[in-house]
């Protein structure tokens, strides 16, 4: 069999799989979500093995989307670390047999201490799911591996029953995307929610010349400041224009004597802005769209800054 066959066939029997699994939906797994919702503690997700590590998955997908949520493993639950499960928490078990000892072992210690058992498990005979509060169906026919052994379907399973609950408790919570940009300051799809045009000006020099000022002082202020360019204003501290080191460059092509020349003959009369509150992430389309590596950030008519592309790039916005 080609490795190209083989690829097609594992991501066919697993998007099947995914397939069939939406019947599974119903009524109980309804009740599963609206008891989640409600609970006052957390959700403690478990499992062994491969499902332990889904399990991780599930534990950071429901923390990032406002279900607070922690991992233990089943191993270690049974040695010590049950002591996690608080009285308000909830359990929620992965497992495809249902049936290994450790989750055997840990049910009934779940179960003394009163705490609700919410089973992801793919034998509806097993032990797990014959004492869980809340089955949800995890069945699959066969594992992707073609000896029918190594988790992977199941597992695939798991993880996208794992996203559904927690997408169905995002939505009830009616979770939004400044609730997304708390949870996720450090990230580039965080930025994009709460970074704004002024915290990146902020941290530019802001370059500045008058009109009359010669080609000179022109090349210091640009060099010194180092973002390519520099606003030009009047006698009366209006902005004009815009001078970058592409237009000196241009300038000096065209002219024999460049000594002569002043901030307005070089600038380009007026110039692209936007207002230091609006988001970081509109930047770049309206960069690429006028073609510029540069942003004029203004406060209210004021000038507030700079923003070049460079400092996109360094955010992880591009």
């Amino acid at each position: 069999m080609s490795i190209k066959i083989l690829a097609k066939d594992t991501l066919k029997i697993e998007s099947d799989a995914i397939q069939k699994i939406i019947s599974h939906i119903d009524d109980n797994f309804a009740q599963c979500i609206d008891f989640l919702f409600n609970i006052k503690g957390r959700i403690i997700v478990t499992g062994i093995g491969k499902s332990a590590i889904i399990a991780q998955k599930v534990v950071a997908t429901l923390n990032s989307t406002g279900s607070p949520a922690i991992f233990m493993h089943a191993a270690d639950a049974i040695h010590g670390d049950l002591g996690v499960v608080q009285r308000n928490d909830a359990v929620m078990i992965l497992s495809k047999s249902g049936n290994t000892p450790e989750i055997k072992v840990l049910i009934p210690f779940i179960k003394s201490l009163g705490n609700k058992i919410i089973a992801i498990v793919g034998n509806l005979d097993s032990e797990l799911a014959q004492n869980a509060d809340f089955v949800v169906n995890a069945t699959v026919d066969k594992e992707a591996c073609p000896n029918n052994l190594a988790p992977t379907t199941s597992t695939t399973v798991q993880l996208a029953l794992g996203d559904t609950i927690a997408v169905c408790l995002l939505k009830l919570r009616g979770f939004t995307g400044d609730d997304f940009a708390r949870y996720h300051p450090g990230g580039a799809l965080g930025k994009q929610l709460y970074l704004k045009a002024g915290d990146l000006a902020a941290r530019n020099q802001r370059p500045l010349v008058k009109e009359t000022d010669g080609i000179e002082q022109v090349i210091m202020e640009i060099t010194s400041k180092r973002l390519g360019i520099t606003l030009v204003q009047n006698s009366e501290g209006v902005l004009t224009g815009v001078i970058t080191d592409g237009d000196i460059r241009r300038c000096i092509e065209k002219t024999d004597n460049i000594r002569l020349l002043k901030a307005m003959d070089i600038m380009s009369k007026g110039f692209m802005h936007i207002q230091k509150d609006a988001m970081a992430a509109q930047l770049l389309p309206l960069m690429k769209d006028k073609k510029i590596n540069h942003m004029i950030v203004m406060n209210e008519k004021a000038y507030f800054g700079v923003v070049h592309i460079q400092d996109l790039v360094a955010e992880g916005l591009i």
